[in-house]
């Protein structure tokens, strides 16, 4: 297993292993039922303190995105498969939605953007939503 560490970087440590770890989990990299480094070994191996492995593991075990089994250890779990289902079965209800209200993919995508975002990004006024008249 191969993760994306960099001890310089700005973004915390935690963080840049819990996100490594879900992007290798979401592209199938690390398959269903992969076992995870125990974390004392993987803290080991990227030179930084076990807490900050465990809470790593910690989010992506609330994410779905691995199960730990007591003293068996850490794996990639099977509801990362239905996590990606449940999400694109929202996205196509947000597609359905969005062509009812006549929005252009444009408007769309921003909306999607700026949620992600946490919503930190406002929608441009360019891109907001203006009402069409009735055909």
């Amino acid at each position: 297993m191969n993760l994306d560490f960099d001890p310089g970087s700005p973004v915390p440590p935690y963080e840049q292993v819990r996100s490594s770890l879900a992007r290798q989990i979401n592209d199938r990299t690390l398959p269903v039922g992969a076992k995870l480094p125990t974390v004392r070994q993987l803290a080991a191996d990227l030179g930084i303190a076990p807490n900050t492995i465990a809470r790593a593991y910690r989010e992506l075990e609330e994410a779905g995105l691995i199960e730990t089994r007591g003293r068996a250890g850490s794996f990639v779990g099977a509801s990362g498969d239905q996590n990606r289902r449940r999400a694109q079965e929202a996205a196509a209800e947000y597609a359905a939605v969005v062509r009812k209200l006549g929005l252009s993919q444009g408007e769309a995508l921003s909306i999607v953007s700026a949620a992600l975002d946490g919503g930190k990004a406002a929608v441009p006024a360019a891109t907001r939503f203006t009402p069409r008249p009735a055909q």
